[in-house]
């Protein structure tokens, strides 16, 4: 405890703002856009595999762009590519706030994810896997406090107060404090370490003790062992979360009661996100990413069959331990395996895959609600999904453990 209270108290203007960028990155996550799923498809009058092809290209476009404008962490400072991520979400929460035509929606979605879902969790987690080597992951877990909290929270917040006649003024209030946060990003990181001088400073070698390249990374086999891994969780909670008005309905709750589970799921993802983070500073990632995802094969499982709320809120506790988990193993495991120097080309690469899983998962999910195929027996096919990814982890990181440095 001491220990912790340490490194909290020598860090904490380093670590504050990957906490800060987490939690304003959740204006462009799935979760807070999709409590405005149901007045958007009244609205716009879609049906909800048009919702989800709306939201499935705006992403998907995100993903693609993310692949180099991830590469900029290489170059620039935190405190000056975040803030300039900070006013573009800014500007698209104004856009969200005052469109009234449905053909700006994917550019709409676009803006949001690509500011929102992919830059800033980007910045945030490049910047810790960076700055920090022997507490990595107690680094990585405490950023991703931000994610969390808003999570937690802002459903609450946004469903109890919202109504058809004001949610375009809740985009306004996001856009305020998205601004309000630049400021503070400024002052937090007037004595900033710079990815330069961090680099040669605190330089972690990856597989064979050497720095890899994006490229070098992607023709590696490893990184294709990990490709449905990192599309799973990212396709699968995000059309969970898309489809939460939904899910509602058809079990025939009211979106306020599963909308007060959603804490508990939160609070299971922090309790499970610091203790991974420990776990992963004591003994490596290899060990325990592998693992990771069985969770989601009980949690997928869960929601598929049970009716009952409590049956869901345990549901949720599973889904969070792995998404808890994720947020630091997967986090640690590019920096482990291929070294940090050119960390933000790698980190973008995996970025964009799971924004494109993020884009996959609310467009199969609707396409298939349209067909016909419900959204109960569809939870089932991912909890097999999850196992072959399981699978597949097991297999390609064990055959490159022998590679790693010397802890």
């Amino acid at each position: 405890m001491n220990a912790t209270l340490t490194f909290l108290k020598q860090n904490f203007r380093w670590l504050l703002p990957g906490v800060l960028l987490t939690f304003l990155s959740c204006f462009g996550q799935t979760f807070f856009i999709s409590l405005f799923a149901g007045h958007i498809r009244t609205e716009f009058n879609l049906t909800h595999g048009e919702w989800g092809g709306i939201y499935s290209i705006g992403t998907t476009a995100s993903a693609i762009v993310m692949v180099w404008a991830g590469v900029m962490t290489d170059h620039f400072r935190v405190r000056a590519l975040g803030a300039v991520v900070l006013a573009l979400l800014a500007a698209a929460c104004v856009w969200m706030a005052e469109t009234h035509s449905a053909w700006a929606l994917p550019f709409l979605i676009f803006a949001l994810r690509f500011t929102g879902q992919g830059m800033l969790t980007h910045i945030a987690v490049v910047a810790m896997a960076r700055w920090f080597v022997a507490t990595r992951g107690r680094a990585l877990a405490i950023a991703s406090l931000g994610f969390s909290i808003g999570e937690a929270f802002l459903p609450i917040i946004v469903v109890s107060i919202m109504t058809a006649e004001n949610w375009h003024q809740l985009w306004w209030i996001s856009a305020t404090i998205a601004l309000a946060g630049i400021p503070t990003l400024w002052f937090l990181l007037a004595k900033e370490r710079t990815p330069q001088s961090m680099a040669n400073a605190t330089e972690a070698l990856g597989m064979s003790g050497r720095h890899w390249t994006r490229h070098e990374a992607l023709r590696h086999s490893l990184f294709w062992f990990m490709v449905p891994a990192l599309l799973g969780p990212s396709a699968f909670n995000t059309a969970f979360f898309f489809q939460q008005v939904h899910f509602a309905e058809i079990k025939g709750w009211d979106h306020s009661q599963l909308v007060a589970l959603f804490p508990v799921f939160t609070f299971t993802g922090i309790g499970a996100m610091l203790l991974s983070g420990w776990a992963l500073d004591k003994i490596g990632t290899a060990r325990l990413l592998p693992w990771s995802q069985l969770p989601m094969v009980v949690s997928f499982s869960l929601f598929a069959i049970t009716d009952s709320l409590a049956g869901t809120l345990i549901a949720l506790v599973f889904q969070g331990i792995t998404s808890g988990a994720s947020t630091t193993l997967v986090a640690a495991f590019w920096a482990e395996f291929y070294g940090t120097r050119h960390i933000g080309a790698i980190k973008s690469a995996a970025t964009a895959v799971m924004v494109l899983g993020s884009a996959i998962g609310p467009a199969i999910t609707g396409g298939l609600i349209d067909m016909g195929i419900g959204l109960l027996p569809q939870f089932l096919g991912v909890s097999g999904y999850f196992l072959l990814t399981t699978a597949l982890m097991l297999v390609g990181i064990s055959a490159q453990r022998g590679n790693l440095p010397a802890r």
